[in-house]
């Protein structure tokens, strides 16, 4: 294999890497969420445009709200995870970006002008930027819950703005005890990858 990481590494990252149903009570500091985030940064975005919003969830009371608009069959998980965090697309990104592309100016302009195609870009470099979070939540040994079963136009309104759509509920923590299911299958090689 021509894997740059180890394979106890390749493991922890994807392979034995599941998401997580129950957790320990050790709790998950915000000095492990800023070195997380501080790794994670680095994975690339469109234009370095850096869409994602992370709100960690915290105090009993937030929890609370946050729970009413979780589906049934996320609730009590939710609700036992260490860390909450909720991510979303920050749509008004642009506004960033004289900041994270110097060297391209008109950019925001750009974005500006047209709102469907910065929304739809600020969609898909969120969602990879999702991705990176969970696998830095495995590179610092705890256990990721991504959830997307949530009453969106609620956890928006309880939680964040306008300019904020929720992409997923990230549980946080230790796994527990029966912490995940029994890996569920995976399309091979030749049945996603066309050679051309």
């Amino acid at each position: 294999m021509s894997i740059a990481l180890d394979a106890h590494t390749q493991d922890v990252l994807f392979r034995e890497a599941h998401t997580a149903r129950t957790f320990t009570a050790e709790p998950v500091t915000d000095e492990q969420i800023q070195a997380i985030y501080d790794l994670v940064k680095y994975g690339p975005t469109a234009f370095n445009q850096s869409p994602l919003r992370i709100t960690l969830v915290r105090s009993p009371e937030a929890r609370e709200r946050l729970l009413g608009h979780m589906g049934e069959n996320n609730r009590a998980q939710t609700a036992a995870a260490p860390l909450v965090a909720i991510l979303s697309t920050d749509n008004e990104f642009h506004e960033e970006l004289p900041r994270l592309m110097p060297h391209f100016p008109q950019l925001k302009d750009m974005y500006d002008a047209d709102r469907p195609a910065r929304e739809r870009s600020a969609l898909v470099n969120s969602t990879l930027q999702a991705a990176y979070f969970i696998v830095g939540i495995r590179a610092a040994g705890l256990a990721a819950g991504p959830m997307s079963g949530f009453d969106a136009a609620g956890l928006q309104k309880e939680f964040l703005d306008d300019d904020h759509t929720p992409l997923m509920v990230v549980n946080i923590g230790k796994p527990g005890e029966n912490a995940w299911y029994p890996r569920s299958p995976r399309l091979d090689f030749d049945e996603v990858v066309t050679i051309v």
